[in-house]
């Protein structure tokens, strides 16, 4: 799908953005795993969730669409019904590896597969401490998709220092955890999204070691309601558009505030960027509130590499915001970007290129400065999506900012985050 954007004025109104996608496949994933009926408002819509729904259907799982929720009746401590066939992740590396940790407690043999983007991202870093638990569980030579799994007598508790910071990597051992009685640590130099402990109020503390979380079958799923806030990664593409448009204001609705997740509103902040909080509130131990967004000159500013994982799929907009910004925009310790959907560091370079903009690219991150020939040209450019939905919507805000607009191949992509994105933008965007 090749999609156009014009050339818009200005960004004025209000939007309530769908579900956050990580709060929303936990949600999922806590409800099945709870013995009764829950019920989840405000679900993602998104391609990915999807992916965690279908294969917890296939475990036995009914879920039951109600007006504006989902009921899910969970089944309970190690009682999912053995699938038929392979669960099916689709694009969702969440899906892939949150799902491990449950699946190496069942009492039945199951395998985990995807599409031709997630078989290729790295799943040996989840199955090894899913071993060491314990778990019978392998991925294939080249350390990819399949996973499969066999069944096995215990799972043992560990304590395990995550080699590099991964929120999906932590869930999926603390997920695992939760099915021994003993107490299962995972230890972190650098905190990633903390969405798993806050909703199953698990224990977590500061060390010397790092920030540690603790889980064991204490804080097994029960049934509860969950309300998921607007997901906050989807509002940056919003935000920044509105930053760098002239005469702008956005309101944002109900937009998830959890602290390892507004990392790249601070950074906007600190680049000059108005963005105000108001109308705070917690449900499930996730804080939520409204943004105020206004019109404003940037300047760009040293990003440090202990934030890194807290704005990591935010980058490629944040970059978008740099190169009106003055300055030089810079990003160094984020290889992490080349194993996501697509090698995220390349993507951005090689879209930026196109504009004319300098581009310097290294193994951890890149750099660009310069100004845009798109930005003083009539030239419609005509970027590149690269299958990813991160990087579609960032060069979509960008084609909206250039003079001749811009179009993006394969721009279908973002179904997997946000499928409503192009009718949310007609709602507030002037031509």
């Amino acid at each position: 799908m090749l999609q156009e954007f014009n050339k818009i004025s200005k960004v004025k109104g209000e939007l309530e953005l769908p579900g956050d996608k990580s709060i929303s496949h936990r949600a999922v994933i806590f409800s099945s795993m709870a013995n009764g009926r829950s019920r989840i408002f405000n679900l993602s819509d998104s391609e990915d969730v999807k992916s965690t729904r279908r294969c917890f259907e296939a475990l036995g799982v009914e879920f039951t669409q109600g007006k504006g929720f989902l009921t899910v009746n969970g089944k309970g401590f190690k009682n999912f019904a053995a699938p038929t066939g392979s669960l099916f992740a689709g694009n969702s590396g969440t899906t892939a590896r949150l799902l491990s940790g449950v699946l190496i407690a069942q009492n039945f043999k199951s395998q985990i597969t995807g599409d031709p983007s997630l078989s290729k991202r790295p799943m040996k870093r989840v199955t090894i401490p899913l071993t060491a638990m314990g778990g019978k569980i392998s991925c294939s030579e080249n350390d990819t998709l399949p996973i499969t799994i066999t069944p096995t007598e215990k799972i043992n508790a560990i304590k395990y220092n995550l080699p590099v910071p991964s929120a999906q990597i932590k869930s999926s051992v603390l997920i695992a955890g939760l099915h021994s009685d003993e107490t299962t640590s995972v230890i972190e130099k650098v905190q990633s999204r903390n969405h798993t402990e806050k909703m199953l109020a698990l224990k977590v503390e500061r060390t010397g070691d790092g920030i540690v979380s603790y889980s064991s079958r204490k804080n097994y799923p029960e049934v509860k309601e969950y309300f998921v806030p607007s997901d906050i990664s989807t509002a940056a593409f919003f935000i920044v558009l509105t930053l760098l448009s002239e005469k702008s204001s956005l309101v944002l609705k109900n937009v998830s505030l959890n602290e390892t997740r507004t990392g790249y509103i601070e950074v906007l902040k600190r680049m000059g960027g108005y963005i105000e909080t108001s109308n705070k509130q917690v449900m499930a131990g996730e804080e939520f509130g409204d943004l105020f967004i206004k019109s404003s000159s940037l300047y760009n500013v040293k990003i440090p590499e202990e934030i890194i994982p807290n704005i990591i799929d935010e980058i490629p907009i944040l970059a978008v915001a740099g190169i009106f910004a003055e300055g030089v925009f810079e990003i160094n310790n984020a290889s992490e970007l080349r194993k996501k959907e697509t090698d995220r560091i390349k993507a951005i370079c090689e879209n930026f290129r196109l504009t004319g903009l300098n581009v310097g690219e290294s193994e951890d991150g890149f750099s660009v400065s310069g100004k845009s020939k798109a930005i003083s040209e009539r030239e419609q450019i005509h970027f590149e999506s690269y299958g990813d939905h991160r990087i579609a919507m960032a060069f979509g805000v960008l084609s909206m900012l250039l003079k001749s607009g811009g179009k993006v191949k394969g721009f279908d992509c973002v179904n997997i985050s946000n499928p409503g994105f192009l009718s949310q933008l007609k709602k507030i965007v002037i031509i």
